[in-house]
This record gives C-alpha cells, structure tokens and sequence, in this order.
C-alpha cells in the first residue's frame, strides 16, 4: 500500500463518526469517533494530517487531554518525536500538579497536569478530539500558561461550532479538521 491509498478525505472522516443520541444525557447527540479509530487509513490520516501542520511549528510538546484526546496526541508527539504532556481530571496524576477548573452545564470541574511538565518559554499544541464548549480545553491552556510555556494552537478532530466554542477561546488559535455548524 502506497501513501497515496492512505490519503483520504474529511468527508470520510465524518461519514464515519457516529452520532449516538440521549448519551450521555437526553437531548445530547455524541460525536462517537470509536469507528474512525477502528479504521486505520482513517486514523492514519488524522494523525499525517496533524503532524504535516506541525512538523515545522517549531512546537516543544504535544500536550493531550484525557481522555479521547490521548488517542491522537500520544500518536502526534511519538510521529514528531516530541514529549507527550497529558492533562488529566483532579487527582489523576502521581506528582506535584498545576491545577485549573472550569465551568460545566451544572457546576465545576478541574483538570491537572504535572508542574514539571513544560519549561518556561517552550512552545505547546494542544490536541483533543472534540471541543464543544471550549470550557476543558481553555482550562488546559491555563495550565500550561500557568508554567510560563506557550500555546501555539489548539487543534481538534471535531468542532462543535454551533456550541460557539471559539468564543470562549478568543486570543488562542483554533484549528478544527471537521465542523458540525
């Protein structure tokens, strides 16, 4: 199999995600990408397309959130060769943690990522698959902020831009592969 067979359209990509109704709550239509990632040309594809946008970003660290953005982060930093930063729901890490919390439908949540985990100065891309509100990702952005590193990008699978994330995330850059508007 060529690199040519390999490459694949976005159309693909979203005609595999699946749309799960009332889950995880009623009125709520998930976005499930488990068939993408049973699909390896298509998993493939994200992850050439990912690491083709970043592989001269000058980035120090893919920085990933738990727990379906671990699927596309871990496999962008080993491609690039690059240090996997994950950020993880409070109390999840066994070390010395940062901590930001967010705003959820009903109350507060907070994400964690270990305080030696980025150097000052250094340049960041955070990965997930989804963004929906914006809320867990601008929280991991404020962490890795919090240890004097920078964000180059935020870079999604799947936006959910009727939920106008980008909003919340105004001064960031956003880059999202599919778009449900």
């Amino acid at each position: 199999m060529t690199m040519t067979d390999l490459k694949v359209s976005f159309d693909e990509v979203k005609k595999a995600i699946r749309d799960v109704p009332d889950f995880p709550h009623k009125g709520i239509v998930f976005k499930d990408i488990t068939p993408v990632l049973q699909n390896p040309r298509l998993f493939r594809q994200i992850i050439d397309h990912l690491c083709d946008r970043y592989s001269t970003a000058k980035i120090d660290a893919v920085v990933a959130i738990e727990s379906r953005g671990f699927f596309f982060g871990t496999a962008v930093a080993e491609k690039l060769e690059l240090p996997f930063i994950p950020v993880r729901k409070k109390g999840k890490l066994p070390y010395h943690t940062v901590q930001a919390s967010y705003d959820l439908e009903y109350g507060t949540d907070t994400v964690e990522m270990h305080k030696d985990a980025l150097k000052e100065g250094q340049r960041a891309v955070i990965i997930d698959d989804l963004v929906a509100t914006g809320g867990t990702i601008k929280a991991a952005a404020q962490l890795v902020e919090a240890l004097g590193a920078e964000v180059v990008e935020m870079a999604f699978v799947i936006e959910l831009a009727f939920l106008n994330p980008r909003d919340l995330l105004e001064g960031y850059r956003v880059y999202s592969m599919i778009q449900y508007s």
